[in-house]
């Protein structure tokens, strides 16, 4: 509702009536106007003014756009961890995860070194993923950065593994193609065979769960709806990318012994 331009250009009784509406979005929804006056101790006229610099023709209009805003940032509902993965492992029971994931075995398998990339819970995912492959005797790294700097005589038969949830990621999109260029196969674990990243991957894993996206704001009665402020979370279950690291990297122990 309210943008940083809007806050810097309220005087003070009308800076007064923001602190009231940010605290009591609720109630305010539901305010007459001289009740909102008694409220904050402002003039109606003070009020209609703070209305028109929302670009709001009255109070009602503003009333509305409370109501709406309210609606929108109202908490999603969450399903349950077991839901999410009983809801993975019918998926893989009924596909051919299994042949895609033996197919990666054998890349990584063949390959020198394996370079893992993902930002946010995929950045973590990678992490953890690139340990995971060292722990079996596969050395890995894994590079936070898609602007890190690869030289190709460092890093002949190499394999990367990318993990993005959307596979719309624009920076590791932009990784990939770098890692492309320089003759290094790429392993994707995405949600969906149907992304840009599963696409342009030579071998793509997707595990098919519903992504879970919510709006959130910094506090819990932020009138911000800044692009820095306000942003979406991602909590969709990593569980199955989980399973999918630990299976290849199972399978490529199989394949050195």
């Amino acid at each position: 509702m309210f943008t940083a331009e809007m806050i810097a250009s309220l005087n003070e009784l009308e800076t007064s009536l923001y602190n009231y509406i940010c605290k009591n979005e609720d109630k305010v929804a539901y305010m007459r106007i001289r009740e909102l006056a008694d409220e904050t101790h402002v003039s109606t006229s003070t009020i209609l003014r703070f209305c028109r610099k929302l670009n709001c023709e009255g109070f009602s209009e503003f009333k509305t756009k409370i109501k709406l805003h309210l609606e929108e940032t109202k908490k999603t509902t969450i399903k349950s961890v077991e839901h999410s993965v009983l809801e993975f492992f019918d998926r893989i029971s009924q596909g051919n995860i299994d042949e895609n994931i033996k197919k990666a075995a054998h890349l990584v398998a063949e390959s020198n070194n394996v370079l893992f990339i993902g930002t946010g819970s995929s950045g973590i995912m990678a992490e953890y993923g690139a340990r995971y492959f060292s722990s079996v005797g596969k050395f890995s790294m894994y590079i936070n950065d898609p602007y890190f700097p690869i030289h190709a005589k460092l890093l002949s038969n190499s394999v990367a593994v990318a993990l993005s949830v959307s596979g719309e990621t624009p920076v590791i999109i932009t990784h990939i193609n770098q890692l492309k260029e320089q003759g290094i196969k790429v392993i994707s674990i995405t949600n969906s065979k149907y992304s840009t990243i599963s696409k342009i991957s030579d071998i793509n894993i997707p595990y098919y769960v519903t992504e879970e996206r919510f709006e959130t704001s910094l506090g819990k009665n932020t009138c911000y709806e800044t692009e820095e402020q306000f942003k979406y979370s991602d909590i969709t279950t990593q569980v199955p990318v989980v399973y999918i690291l630990e299976s290849i990297a199972r399978e490529i122990y199989k394949l050195k012994g």
